[in-house]
């Protein structure tokens, strides 16, 4: 592998116009479909196969779609408003559900609207549709588009409701915030770069690739929701961790180039040594990103799946900018990249006058090698390692003792600010419905046409339903061949913890001890029913996705390293960053220890969701941090065969890349924590704070002590395994150190 990356490195030096040209041409033709990426994003995939759900939302498509509620309005008239802009509201509404493929506003419930709301004031109206669950969502997209929900027309307020149409709010809010966040995340770590590299052209290169990388995965991403259900929060997830992973790499590099360069070496094997060491490392630590995201391939869940597929293909895209674009364009470059210029002299300067250092500790600090500061750290570490091993290791459990109490949610409604269209129009649909805008749908489903019995047991269930504590009404049984659909409407909002509740009772004991059940295979779904199978699902499936991101990883580390206990270090390390910032999590979302800082509110739960996708992005992240540490201990204990002296060599000439990186990182995530949805913050907050307890507590502490306790087992490998393994390594076999010749 080293070879091969010493030969791309000099084909790339050779023909450095030519892929710069065909990565060019590669984001011309890219533009255009980026820009349509969210054309065919879906807000839903989150069906359940083979749940009662999933089993209701497919009789509903295809025997009740004109029968089934789906997607609902809620018309608001002020006092002042006229009977005949009352009346114009209700038209309008008519009006526009009209150019809605498969939606209906059925003439008897507009005629029923128009009554009510000239009356009371307020009109609830029920449409009708042939959808699915998840093509709902994208007609309540549109008519928000068209209605512009929450905005007042001649004294009346339009407002959707229902859970397709709330999937539909939090689409748009996505999108918003997606926009914000890369038009703040961007300058920030430009900021970063220049900071760390002193150079107005060195900074510049990592800004390019990753607005190259997730340019050009907007572009795949297009393409991708062509071939399958894609979730719309995709584009969230691929920029997030795009503009991050990108940076990152080319930091990598660009570093280790720099580096070589003011050692000595020339232009062109400073490239190839930067690409067959950091180059490898970045190849190896995009890997093992790819293989933890692949672990949320292990539920069988579109929506998350599609984003785990997103988060992928930007992080491959972002190891191949980096391979390849990277390095053609430090070529055409040149020494333009190293310190200096106007960048180089205002930092001279800033030094000089602002923190009062003189000349010779500038000129120190500038010095090719090892820095002093961190060469100092890794000293003082690694003389006290029990110490630090024992004082980290209770701070992260201290940190992470609340995810004990870890509770999952899906309460998608809580997600929008309290003044917002979806949550006044369904608190006010609430009120006028006397409890949940989404109905419990239950279909029966007959072994041939209903019979007089089937018909009358169908009818006491029906008013045993109407009796059932949680019930407030229930509508006239619909039936259609061999089927039957009883539609009930909660007393309790949708996604209250009481509905669901509702959801399990009936599934459990209420259904079973009817008599239509033995006539007839009864199901019980809705979206209230739809979100808790979601729930049921991921967290069944937890254990098999740990498992397999553990596992993989530790081969990945294991071929790399050439060891057995280092990878087994890696993974738990890993696993006490990630158990802090879940800890972290259930202090601030579940618990509400913030509410009302930096917009922060409490949801009673973390995103059922978020979980898996926390754990599978971190994961891999923090593994970037590992591969980038240990490719340059083992470079060194290759050379010379000293455990320690490896240890403080690697981490001294790599500390200020990883605390740079894991900055720009840190500071990308951040800008989401601090424009997303509870849910993106969420996300944002969780990885933030786990790549950096990952690169300042576990990197710079607790790796070093405990390789400095474990000694030369650190590279422990059986000799078969050793043979059998492929050889990737990053350098040759043990090198003679030129002090010892």
């Amino acid at each position: 592998m080293r070879d091969l990356m010493n030969r791309l490195a000099g084909v790339i030096g050779r023909r450095r116009r030519l892929v710069v040209g065909i990565w060019v041409l590669i984001v011309v033709c890219a533009l255009p479909f980026a820009a349509r990426q969210t054309e065919h994003l879906s807000g839903g995939g989150f069906d359940v196969p083979g749940s009662q759900s999933k089993q209701v939302s497919d009789a509903l498509q295809r025997d009740f779609g004109s029968q089934a509620d789906g997607i609902s309005l809620i018309l608001k008239a002020q006092a002042g408003a006229s009977p005949a802009d009352r009346a114009a509201a209700v038209d309008r509404v008519r009006r526009e559900v009209a150019t809605i493929d498969e939606v209906t506003l059925p003439p008897a419930t507009a005629l029923r609207a128009r009554r009510e709301l000239q009356r009371t004031g307020t009109a609830v109206l029920p449409l009708r549709s042939d959808q699915s669950s998840d093509e709902l969502i994208d007609s309540a997209a549109t008519l928000r588009e068209d209605l512009e929900p929450g905005t007042a027309v001649a004294g009346v307020t339009p407002y959707l409701i229902g859970q397709p149409t709330i999937w539909a709010g939090l689409q748009e809010i996505s999108k918003h915030d997606l926009s914000q966040a890369e038009a703040g995340g961007f300058p920030i770590v430009a900021l970063i770069l220049l900071v760390v590299f002193g150079s107005l052209a060195a900074a510049a290169l990592p800004l390019a690739l990753g607005f190259v990388s997730v340019l050009v995965t907007g572009a795949l991403i297009y393409f991708i929701s062509l071939q399958m259900t894609t979730s719309v929060f995709v584009t969230n997830m691929a920029s997030m961790i795009g503009i991050g992973v990108a940076i990152d790499y080319s930091l990598f590099i660009l570093a280790r180039y720099r580096e070589e360069r003011e050692l000595g070496l020339g232009k062109r094997q400073a490239r190839a040594k930067s690409l067959s060491t950091s180059g490898l490392a970045v190849s190896f630590s995009g890997l093992a990103v790819i293989v933890s995201l692949a672990g949320l391939w292990m539920v069988d869940n579109q929506a998350l799946r599609s984003m785990a597929l997103g988060a992928m293909v930007v992080v491959g895209v972002s190891i191949l900018t980096a391979t390849t674009l990277l390095p053609a364009l430090i070529a055409m470059l040149g020494d333009r990249v190293l310190p200096g210029g106007i960048v180089g002299r205002v930092e001279r300067f800033l030094k000089r006058r602002v923190l009062r250092r003189s000349e010779a500790e500038v000129a120190a600090v500038s010095t090719p090698g090892p820095s002093r500061f961190w060469a100092r750290w890794t000293a003082t570490v690694m003389s006290h390692p029990w110490t630090a091993v024992i004082g980290v290791s209770a701070v992260l459990l201290v940190l992470a003792s609340p995810l004990l109490s870890l509770q999952t949610g899906t309460e998608t409604l809580g997600q929008f600010p309290k003044g917002g269209d979806v949550r006044v129009g369904n608190e006010l649909a609430a009120v006028q419905l006397g409890g949940g805008s989404d109905p419990v749908q239950i279909v029966a489903a007959f072994d041939g046409a209903p019979t007089g019995a089937d018909r009358a047991a169908v009818a006491g269930f029906a008013d045993q339903l109407a009796g059932t504590a949680g019930i407030s009404s229930v509508e006239p049984p619909a039936y259609a061949g061999d089927s039957v659909l009883i539609q009930a409407t909660p007393s309790t909002a949708s996604e209250s913890d009481a509905s669901v509740a509702l959801v399990e009772r009936l599934r459990e004991s209420v259904v079973p001890a009817t008599a239509l059940s033995r006539l007839a295979s009864v199901d019980v779904g809705g979206e209230t029913a739809r979100s808790h199978d979601v729930r049921e699902q991921i967290s069944g499936s937890m254990w098999k996705i740990v498992l397999f991101v553990l596992a993989l990883s530790f081969l990945v580390l294991m071929v790399m390293l050439r060891s057995l206990i280092l990878p087994l270090k890696a993974v738990l390390m890993n696993l006490l960053s990630i158990g802090a910032a879940f800890g972290v999590l259930v202090a601030i979302f579940q618990w509400g220890w913030l509410d009302g800082f930096l917009g922060f509110e409490g949801q009673g739960a973390l995103d059922t969701i978020n979980v898996p996708l926390i754990f599978a992005i971190v994961f891999g992240l923090s593994m970037d941090y590992e591969v980038f540490l240990m490719s340059r201990i083992r470079e060194r204990y290759m050379r010379h065969g000293d455990n320690e002296r490896a240890v403080a060599e690697g981490l001294s000439s790599s500390a200020r890349t990883i605390s740079s990186a894991a900055l720009i990182m840190t500071a990308v995530f951040s800008v989401f924590v601090l424009t997303g949805v509870p849910s993106i913050k969420e996300i944002g907050l969780g990885c933030a704070i786990a790549i950096a307890l990952d690169a300042t507590l576990v990197r710079l502490i607790l790796v070093p002590a405990a390789m400095k306790l474990m000694g030369d087992w650190n590279w422990w490998m059986p000799s078969w395994l050793d043979r059998a393994l492929p050889d990737l390594s990053f350098e040759h076999p043990r090198e003679p150190d030129p002090a010892e010749a």
